[in-house]
């Protein structure tokens, strides 16, 4: 046996990349779940945002799928501009004392709590989505769910499998109705980066189908955050447990 064929093939450069973003943006949903403001927290939604249109056009590019630009287009227009936008304008009636109040009135855990919580979860989702899939013995069942795309690669696929834990643990920590919108957004991108792992030459009238859930999702978010501060001042959910029967 040579030396060359004993030594593994570097990864391609695409590779390196799309592991690199789909890190990056589980470092970002750990911020959301560290940060006390949910203006900061509007700011680190849009930054991975356009992670997510960068992803789409290096899948476009490598794998010379066209309707991948024009998705990255409309989610950027969507996601990166439009939904931070129309949070900010939600939000600046309510002032940074009275939304840190309700924030500290709502969280379910400390934020040191809450930031080891997330890490349990993007730890159990990262494996049972099939992270380090590679190290297992051939013959041995590696105990994750076993799905595989050609866009993009195992990695990617698993640390959106643990972005999306993190998120629901994110909805579940913070009970103010602004962060909970936030992170069911960032569930839709943790969403979309599977997508793009594992379905990347969808018809391009099924991937705007997604977006367009978006939208309604905005729309219904940001009637419940108007209402909810009209109706206590306050943007914290955790009054609502006494209209329990």
């Amino acid at each position: 046996m040579s030396l060359a064929s004993a030594v593994p093939a570097a990864p391609p450069i695409y590779v390196g990349v799309a592991n690199v973003i789909a890190a990056v943006m589980l470092l970002i949903e750990f911020g959301m779940l560290r940060q006390a403001l949910a203006r900061d927290q509007v700011r680190l939604y849009a930054v991975q945002s356009a992670l997510i249109s960068v992803l789409a056009i290096v899948i476009a590019a490598d794998r010379d799928l066209p309707d991948l630009y024009a998705l990255a287009g409309l989610s950027a227009a969507l996601k990166v501009v439009a939904v931070p936008l129309v949070l900010r304008r939600l939000l600046p009636a309510i002032s940074d004392e009275e939304e840190a109040l309700g924030v500290a009135g709502s969280q379910t855990l400390s934020p040191a709590s809450a930031v080891l919580a997330g890490i349990v979860l993007a730890a159990f989702g990262f494996f049972s989505f099939g992270g380090l899939r590679g190290v297992v013995p051939p013959g041995q069942h590696s105990g994750s769910l076993g799905i595989r795309g050609p866009a993009a690669p195992a990695t990617a696929l698993a640390i959106a499998g643990a972005m999306m834990l993190v998120a629901f643990g994110l909805m579940i920590v913070r009970r103010d109705v602004a962060s909970q919108a936030i992170g069911f957004f960032s569930l839709e991108n943790a969403i979309s980066l599977a997508a793009l792992v594992v379905a990347a030459g969808l018809p391009l009238i099924l991937e705007t189908a997604f977006l367009f859930d978006l939208l309604v999702a905005v729309v219904v978010f940001g009637m419940l955050i108007r209402g909810q501060h009209a109706r206590s001042e306050s943007l914290s959910t955790a009054d609502l447990t006494r209209l329990r029967g």
